[in-house]
């Protein structure tokens, strides 16, 4: 295929395979993504772009994420076990996680680039770092990264 299908699309795409396939767990994630897209895009009054919309997907497994750790603690881990089936989901839409030597790497050059020396620095090195790993890494484990090499 010579063009690229916005994450709108695959998502409309593969709401019909699982549909078809009878996927029950996997069709209702994916509509509720469908229409958390189409909300934003509503909001927004006019398309998404392809940064917006893993920025609202990147929201979507945030919350999941949360949830995990909430049921988990909770000691319920059958909605745990549900939430993660949905994040699992979730990110196959997503661009491909950073490594934590990759985003180690970034949180280094941006440290250098800003001069930063200590924590009052943190607050010209986060948005610097948070923009380029944009949907590609937690913010919170970012955050830990950097007041590390601050500290």
């Amino acid at each position: 295929m010579g063009f690229c299908l916005s994450i709108y699309e695959k998502l409309t795409e593969d709401m019909k395979t699982a549909l078809k396939a009878g996927q029950k767990d996997r069709l209702s994630t994916i509509r509720l993504l469908r229409g958390q897209l189409k909300n934003a895009e509503i909001d927004k009054q006019d398309a998404l772009t392809e940064q917006e919309e893993i920025e609202v997907l990147s929201s979507a497994a945030k919350k999941r994420r949360e949830s995990i750790d909430s049921y988990t603690q909770a000691g319920r881990d059958d909605l745990a076990d549900k939430e993660q089936k949905e994040l699992d989901v979730i990110t196959e839409y997503l661009p491909k996680a950073l490594s934590e030597k990759e985003v180690k790497a970034i949180v280094d050059r941006v440290i250098a680039e800003q001069e930063a020396v200590s924590m009052k620095d943190l607050g010209k090195v986060m948005p610097k770092v948070m923009a380029e790993v944009k949907g590609r890494a937690e913010g919170k484990v970012v955050n830990e990264m950097v007041r590390n090499k601050l500290a």
